[in-house]
């Protein structure tokens, strides 16, 4: 039997992944491209090499900042949430 679809939200909205599935992919499977916006510019950004290796796609986890959306699994009742620029340093760890 497969396990169920996990639940959190991505700026106050539910979305469903697949279990053992990334916020990146998930949130693509939703239809959103874009949760960051660039520091200078405010410019979306978004998954770009799905690997980690580029920050593209920053988000504020759970109230931390910084977190590679690419990486990071869906948690059931995680907070994700569009970082603004360098997001909020002070809650950096």
């Amino acid at each position: 039997m497969s396990e169920p679809p996990v639940t959190f939200s991505f700026d106050g909205r539910e979305i469903t992944a697949e279990p053992g599935q990334s916020i990146g992919a998930a949130l693509i499977a939703a239809g959103h491209r874009s949760w960051r916006r660039t520091r200078r510019d405010g410019r979306p950004r978004g998954v770009f090499c799905g690997i980690g290796v580029c920050f593209d796609c920053l988000a504020t986890v759970d109230g931390r900042p910084n977190v590679r959306a690419c990486l990071a699994e869906a948690r059931p009742g995680a907070t994700v949430e569009t970082q603004e620029g360098a997001g909020r340093d002070d809650l950096a760890c």
